[in-house]
């Protein structure tokens, strides 16, 4: 593939996103625009073949890159709790038809004929995870999943009814490498589109990758470091103000088509297979952290063909988190101003959210979302190369005021996910206090969605409930300024979120039974928690996933838990001082856990 023009038809998929047993979602990037043909097996009945001329969209991201949704209303509903395969035939440049299994035989597991999904009756098991780091050394949390769910196959009513992506599924701010290597092969592979930009030290993209800069040095090339002494004179008079805020920023992807190249190489092996990257030139020392995060990104391939598989089968829902856009995104209504107040630092922010509309959100609700849909697909044209400014400028400014990216899955129990990042509740001390996580209007949504049902599952991407020790100890560095320091997101950080998301669950009307899933701290832990006092009082249990590649430092951990135990035990005064003191909070021990262990 390598050493020929021809590039594969499907780069990136299908991924099984939104399904109903009247309605299917499917997304996937291809090479060029296709013609299609799903042929849906449920279990015993008959074979059915949709052609796909008039159910689904198309936007072009590139020459040679296509964004595809498949949207199907079906007239006759699917069977609940079977196995229900599929095969999407594409028509090939030669007119021919070739069926799934040819073109992508990873896809199916061993002795399947075809991919498959199941429509679950009701949310009886749910998986899910956040903070999938590429190029961090651990194993990859979605082959183990796909591991777990190869041994199911024969046993579709134990399937995870969603798969739940709660945060991080990409890193932007935080790249290694060798995967920003790729990336711009990538880019070239495949034209993406070009762009121009405003208040950087480079004019357009293509000078950005070019640039001697590009390869671990990129924080010269954000707003808030001394190479960009001549922007701060411009834009903030001389005063050096924090933009970006994350440690790991020396490759920070800024444009869109490196943000959309990322969403194809964490999901695909064929993205990988049409590219040969080699490294670029670098001193020595960064040419040794190359030859490092090499061995890991190689790794992390490897495991890409299960990962495919498992989102071919499992239906996905995906919300984001800070590291989808940047670290600390909205954390403070300063940084706010800083950021959104920059021109290079809004287009970057700005083209994240451009790429998880494209590459995540789209599949999540594509009724509400189809009209900002329309709009990037206006902006991107027909594989345009070169993106004029004032239009990308104008999606990016709609992106930033829209409220909707929270949505709601019907069924039992209800499936509600929270958008923790771009509803703020702006602290009113000081406005470099942090924000809460939802603001006033948000919260009352969510009770109201929490009102007419008797048990959901709240999506929240940070845990309601954190561990009270490092929540005390975010509190002592907010308290003297420093709150990007220790990352101080948490619901209780803000007076007026904290109470009004307390006052939710002492409420009369919300007596029903809860679990929050959450993940974002990369170590687990489960709470049971009641409402003290209170007849009819909800019941409720967090459930923090570990980071599905990414890990907290193990012995920093395990220092934490045990002063948490030692200093907030249920006899300890401390606990008083706490906003949650009218919560009974009980924490529970892991299985495989040493004596006492809880993280």
């Amino acid at each position: 593939m390598h050493g020929t023009d021809t590039l594969p038809d499907i780069l990136v998929g299908p991924l099984v996103r939104r399904i109903s047993t009247t309605r299917l979602v499917m997304w996937l990037v291809a090479t060029r625009p296709l013609t299609m043909t799903l042929v849906l097996r449920p279990g015993q009945h008959d074979a059915e073949s949709i052609y796909l001329a008039h159910h689904h969209q198309c936007v072009a991201i590139g020459k040679r890159a296509f964004i595809h949704l498949i949207d199907i209303e079906l007239e006759t509903p699917l069977p609940c709790d079977e196995r229900i395969e599929y095969d999407l035939q594409i028509e090939t440049r030669q007119g021919s038809v070739q069926s799934l299994p040819e073109w992508a035989p990873w896809l199916c597991y061993e002795g399947a004929d075809y991919p498959a999904f199941v429509i679950a009756s009701r949310h009886h098991r749910l998986m899910h995870g956040s903070c999938r780091k590429p190029h961090h050394d651990s194993p990859d949390g979605l082959v183990r999943a796909d591991s777990w769910l190869g041994d199911q196959q024969a046993a579709p009513t134990e399937w995870p009814a969603w798969l739940l992506m709660t945060g991080d599924q990409v890193y932007a701010d935080d790249v290694a490498g060798p995967m920003l290597r790729a990336v711009h092969a990538l880019i070239e592979r495949l034209g993406l589109v070009d762009e121009q930009l405003e208040g950087a030290t480079v004019d357009d993209s293509q000078a950005l990758y070019d640039s001697p800069d590009s390869y671990y040095c990129r924080a010269a090339l954000l707003p808030d470091f001394t190479s960009n002494a001549a922007l701060r004179e411009r834009f903030f008079g001389g005063v050096k103000k924090p933009v970006f805020t994350s440690a790991n920023a020396h490759n920070h992807l800024m444009t869109l088509a490196e943000m959309l190249a990322m969403y194809c190489l964490v999901w695909s092996p064929v993205a990988w297979q049409a590219i040969a990257p080699t490294p670029p030139v670098l001193d020595e020392k960064d040419a040794e952290l190359y030859r490092q995060e090499q061995k890991v990104i190689d790794t992390f391939v490897e495991g890409l063909p299960q990962c495919a598989r498992l989102l071919a089968h499992l239906p996905s829902l995906m919300i984001f988190d800070d590291h989808d856009v940047t670290d600390d995104w909205n954390l403070t209504a300063d940084w706010e101003q800083t950021a959104y107040g920059h021109p290079f630092s809004k287009r970057i922010i700005g083209n994240a959210l451009v790429a998880y509309l494209l590459c995540q959100a789209w599949g999540n609700d594509p009724d509400k979302l189809n009209p900002l849909i329309h709009h990037a697909a206006t902006l991107l044209g027909d594989g345009r190369q070169m993106l004029a400014r004032a239009e990308q400028d104008g999606l990016i400014e709609r992106l930033l005021r829209f409220q909707g990216w929270e949505f709601q899955i019907p069924g039992t129990p209800a499936l509600i996910v929270l958008d923790t990042r771009t509803r703020r509740w702006r602290s009113e001390r000081s406005p470099k206090r942090p924000s809460g996580l939802m603001d006033w209007e948000a919260l009352m949504e969510m009770q109201q969605a929490l009102m007419g049902a008797k048990s959901a599952v709240i999506i929240s991407p940070a845990p309601m409930f954190g561990v009270k020790l490092i929540e005390s100890i975010q509190k002592l560095f907010t308290a003297v300024g420093k709150p990007l320091v220790v990352d101080a997101e948490n619901w209780m950080a803000h007076r007026g979120a904290a109470n009004a998301l307390l006052q939710i669950w002492q409420h009369s009307k919300t007596p029903g039974n809860y679990v929050i899933l959450s993940g974002d701290v990369h170590y687990s832990f489960v709470y049971d928690i009641v409402v003290r006092h209170q007849r009819r009082a909800p019941h409720l249990w967090q459930i923090t996933s570990s980071g599905i590649k990414n890990t907290f430092p193990k012995n920093l951990l395990n220092t934490f838990d045990r002063l948490n135990r030692w200093m907030y035990a249920p006899w300890s005064p401390l606990n008083w001082f706490t906003k949650r003191r009218k919560l009974s909070v009980h924490p529970r021990d892991p299985d495989r856990a040493s004596a006492g262990e809880r993280l």
